[in-house]
C-alpha cells in the first residue's frame, strides 16, 4: 500500500496533525510525518514534493498556520493530490491560513478542509486512496454505517426521553 505524507510548517502544528495521524493509523494506512517550512527551508520542501511519487506516496497533507503557503508550495512541485489543513493562529483565528490555503491559482489545486480539520484531511486522503483499494473502501463504508447507527441511537434515546 502506498503511504500518505503529512508535512507541517513547524512542530507547533503537531497537536492538529496528530488527529490526522490517528485516523490514518486506525485505517492501517502508512504515514510519514515531516516538518518542512515553505519559507524557512523551501528547497527541502520542494525536493520532498518533487520526489513524493517516486518515494511511494499517494497523497500529501500539509498543515500550516498564518501565511500557510506550505500546501501550495508542495502542490506546485507534485502532481499528487495535496490536502491543506489551515491551522488556527492567535492573530486571525485561522482565517488567514484558510484563505491562503484555499485561494490557489488555476492549474495548481489544493483540496482544503476546515481550520484545524485534520481528521477530515485524513479521511479525504483515505477516500482518494480507496478509489483503487477495495479494502479501504469497505473500511470507509463500515465507518459510515457505524456513524449512522450512533446518530440514530442518540435520536431514539432523545425521543424516548422527551416524548
Amino acid at each position: 500500500m502506498k503511504k500518505v505524507g503529512i508535512v507541517m510548517g513547524s512542530t507547533s502544528d503537531l497537536p492538529v496533525v496528530e488527529k490526522a495521524i490517528a485516523v490514518l493509523q486506525e485505517y492501517c494506512v502508512p504515514v510519514e510525518v515531516r516538518v518542512l517550512s515553505a519559507h524557512r527551508c523551501p528547497n527541502e520542501a520542494r525536493e520532498f514534493a518533487a520526489s513524493a511519487r517516486e518515494s511511494g506516496f499517494s497523497v500529501l497533507i500539509a498543515a500550516a498556520g498564518m501565511a500557510a503557503h506550505l500546501a501550495g508550495a508542495l502542490a506546485a512541485n507534485t502532481t499528487l493530490p495535496v490536502i491543506g489543513i489551515p491551522c488556527k493562529s492567535t492573530n486571525l483565528d485561522g482565517m488567514d491560513a484558510l484563505l491562503s490555503t484555499v485561494m490557489m491559482p488555476s492549474g495548481i489545486p489544493v483540496a482544503t478542509v476546515a481550520i484545524d480539520g485534520a481528521k477530515n484531511a485524513a479521511l479525504l486522503a483515505i477516500e482518494i486512496m480507496a478509489v483503487s483499494d477495495d479494502a479501504l473502501a469497505k473500511k470507509l463504508e463500515e465507518a459510515r454505517r457505524k456513524g449512522t447507527e450512533a446518530v440514530l441511537k442518540a435520536d431514539a434515546e432523545l425521543r424516548a426521553k422527551y416524548h
